[in-house]
């Protein structure tokens, strides 16, 4: 059985022959960096390539996951759209720049006011060519900005649906035909406001004006939903989408209330464009477990170990009752990263032990793997996945 009809049987619900054996490794720097030192990321084709070719050599199933080089970088990092000027949307910057970061302060004028943003792209002092990019000042702070978004903010470039396409069509040339790809989305809804409206704002309009919430959220649907069916036409096999930000800290009545009807949007969108969702929650994840069933996403990752975050695989196997599909959870950081062989091959045993027994399992790190990652630990993970999933 090849890596392509082993993870989509396992998704489906259905027996494979093993358990599919992944692991998660972005498209630029990080791990990717660390094994291709020499390798240009202003190059995001020859980026996916070299992922591609690397996951190929480690003898992973192949569960390509794209983001760098896809999406400008207002859509999926924070802010606005600060690349296009508009009869009515007039957009100044200053760029300032220092040894391992550049802020990038805009103002964006408007016929019924001003925007304020700042946004922040630091390269990692310990990860070389790992970069890090985030809205450090967000550009909401009251209805009125909002409004001044959805009336005039300039929407998906013109020339999307074509580069995407471009990018996945060759990275699909590359696996050819035997593993997944997917792509990460900007959403689901709640992480994508996040990245319009300050945390502490965001965490408490749905208990102090919940008619503000529910109008940015229902913006943040509508405002990523061409980008999604642009990156569907390319065939992309399934969207990552973002569930973090509203983790299991709000608990299980505060999401099913205020969040799970507007991420349940957002995954209906995805399956309605014929695109497998997968649900990403790499923090506290436990309380959900049970929501999740509701959510209808056909899988669900990675419910990270202590300390990482509070997953339980077993609990969550009993919890979600083969609702979804669970990928996870080796710790990444305190096994692959900073465990020895032994701590891997042990840890690596227990984990396919207790997610494989009735399926919808498939073993991955918990999260990506970091820049240095000893190579003879990723080696020994997947050969005990290998060697231990066997149905």
């Amino acid at each position: 059985m090849k890596s392509r009809e082993r993870i989509l049987k396992t998704i489906k619900g259905e027996m494979p022959d093993r358990v599919p054996v992944c692991l998660f490794i972005h498209d630029e720097g990080n791990f990717l960096k660390q094994i291709f030192p020499d390798l240009d990321l202003r190059d995001p084709v020859e980026c996916k390539r070299k992922l591609v070719d690397l996951e190929r050599k480690l003898g992973v199933d192949l569960f390509i996951r794209l983001l760098h080089g896809i999406y400008p970088d207002w859509i999926v990092y924070g802010g606005v759209n600060i690349e296009e000027q508009a009869e009515n949307w007039e957009v100044t910057t200053k760029k300032m720049e220092s040894a391992h970061s550049i802020l990038i302060k805009s103002k964006i004028r408007t016929p019924l006011g001003s925007l304020d943003q700042e946004f922040t792209i630091s390269e990692s002092s310990e990860a070389p060519g790992t970069f890090w990019y985030a809205c450090t000042k967000k550009p909401i702070k009251t209805e009125k900005d909002l409004d001044i978004i959805i009336k005039y903010e300039p929407s998906m470039p013109a020339d999307f649906p074509t580069h995407a396409s471009t990018l996945i069509t060759k990275t699909k040339d590359f696996i050819g035909g035997d593993g997944i790809v997917s792509v990460w989305v900007p959403g689901a809804t709640f992480n994508h406001a996040s990245l319009l409206i300050e945390l502490n704002d965001i965490y408490s309009l749905f208990l102090t004006d919940f008619p503000f919430y529910e109008k940015l959220l229902r913006f943040c649907i509508e405002r990523t939903l061409p980008f999604l069916k642009a990156l569907a036409e390319a065939s992309t096999d399934l969207f990552c989408l973002g569930g973090n930000v509203p983790g299991g800290f709000l608990g299980a009545k505060n999401y099913e209330t205020y969040v799970l009807p507007f991420e349940k949007r957002y995954v209906d969108n995805v399956k309605g464009l014929g695109v497998i969702p997968l649900y990403h929650n790499c923090g506290d994840i436990m309380a959900l477990a049970n929501s999740y069933k509701k959510l209808e996403a056909d899988v669900i990752e990675p419910f990270s170990p202590p300390p990482l975050g509070d997953g339980h695989l077993g609990e969550a196997k009993k919890i979600s009752g083969a609702a979804y599909t669970i990928v996870g959870n080796v710790d990444q950081v305190n096994v692959l990263k900073k465990g020895t062989i032994d701590d891997v091959r042990r840890v690596t045993k227990e984990t396919i032990e207790i997610g494989k027994p009735g399926g919808r399992f498939i073993l991955q790190t918990a999260d990506y793997l970091e820049y240095d990652t000893p190579i003879d630990n990723v080696k020994a993970f997947v050969e005990t996945g290998l060697k231990y999933g066997s149905y």
